[in-house]
């Protein structure tokens, strides 16, 4: 593993989420509508199941295409966050796939949760939020600061230095 791939700091990569949350906001936005033209539905829970498989197909879409590509989405490029391989490689389109399900981690196990126990509003939210703070908390757990979903889907996340920090490691 190549030493000078540094996890980016775990508060970055937070804030890069709620970054990629209003982006994606309007893809799935547009997918939706998509989906309610393409079926003819003209009520939100008409075709449940299949609006939710679309859009989790269409955010994995966005998701792969990009880290595969570049190693980025437009959310990890503006905070110079990028997803490779262990070795700092691109990332292969089937290491992205497991990466992206694997992510769903965040929500799934709470998520099940409140399903099982039939929470509402506040309470529900409060065990979505503990889920996601418990899965952020396994970056501190891992030597290399890496989350729970990337050791397992045998990715890393790594900081891109900045012009100015570049510029400092080169005079010092």
């Amino acid at each position: 593993m190549n030493s000078d791939l540094t996890a980016p700091a775990i508060r970055r990569r937070l804030i890069c989420m709620v970054y990629e949350a209003m982006l994606l906001f309007g893809i799935v936005f547009v997918s939706d509508f998509l989906f309610d033209v393409i079926t003819q539905s003209r009520h939100a829970l008409a075709l449940r199941h299949a609006r939710q498989f679309w859009l989790f197909l269409v955010i994995g879409a966005y998701f792969v295409f990009c880290w595969s590509r570049s190693g980025q989405t437009l959310a990890m490029q503006t905070w110079r966050i990028k997803a490779t391989d262990l070795d700092g490689g691109k990332l292969p389109v089937v290491k992205a796939i497991v990466r992206y399900c694997l992510a769903w981690m965040w929500f799934l196990p709470a998520m099940g949760l409140v399903y099982q126990l039939n929470l509402k509003e506040w309470k529900m939210a409060g065990v979505v939020l503990v889920g996601m703070l418990a899965w952020a908390y396994t970056a501190r757990l891992s030597k290399d600061g890496q989350f729970l979903h990337d050791r397992l889907a045998k990715t890393r996340l790594i900081h891109i230095p900045s012009e100015n920090e570049l510029k400092a490691q080169s005079e010092a």
